[in-house]
C-alpha cells in the first residue's frame, strides 16, 4: 500500500486553550513589550519548539520503539480498498496529523482499520470518526 506524504499548508494548524498564572503572563507580556517576542503567541510557540528541540532524541527513540509513523499520514479512499482487497486490516499509529480523506465511507473505514492512535490530530468526515470511536484510542 502506498501512503501518500501531504506537506501541511502554513496556517493549517491545531487551536489549544492554556491557563497561564498572573506572574508567568505579566512575564510573558514584559518580553513582548520589549520586543523579545511579537506577540504572546509568538512566545508560547517559540517555548513549545525549544522543549519539542530539547526533547528531539526521547521523541525519535519513542517513535522508532513504539512504530509510529513522524508528521503526516494521508489514507485515500483508493489505498483503503487496496488493504481491503488484500484482506487485512490497518492499525494506524502516528504522531502528527492523521487524515482519511472525505470520500472514505464509514464501511469502508470499519472495515479496513482496526485500531486508531493519533498524538496529534486525526482529520476526517464526523462519519467516519463515529464509526471508528471505540477503535480511536
Amino acid at each position: 500500500m502506498t501512503v501518500h506524504d501531504i506537506r501541511v499548508k502554513a496556517g493549517e494548524s491545531e487551536k489549544i486553550t492554556i491557563n497561564v498564572g498572573f506572574i508567568d503572563l505579566g512575564q510573558i507580556d514584559l518580553l513582548v513589550q520589549e520586543g523579545f517576542y511579537s506577540t504572546r503567541t509568538d512566545f508560547i510557540r517559540t517555548a513549545i519548539r525549544n522543549q519539542i528541540a530539547a526533547h528531539a532524541d526521547v521523541v525519535k527513540q519513542t517513535v522508532a520503539r513504539k512504530t509510529l509513523v513522524l508528521g503526516l499520514q494521508h489514507f485515500s479512499r483508493q489505498d483503503l480498498e487496496k488493504v481491503q482487497s488484500a484482506g487485512y486490516k490497518l492499525q494506524i499509529q502516528v504522531l502528527g496529523l492523521a487524515r482519511i480523506a472525505d470520500d472514505v465511507s464509514p464501511e469502508l473505514a470499519c472495515a479496513t482499520i482496526d485500531s486508531v492512535a493519533v498524538l496529534g490530530a486525526l482529520q476526517t468526515s464526523a462519519a467516519v470518526k463515529a464509526a471508528l470511536a471505540d477503535r480511536i484510542q
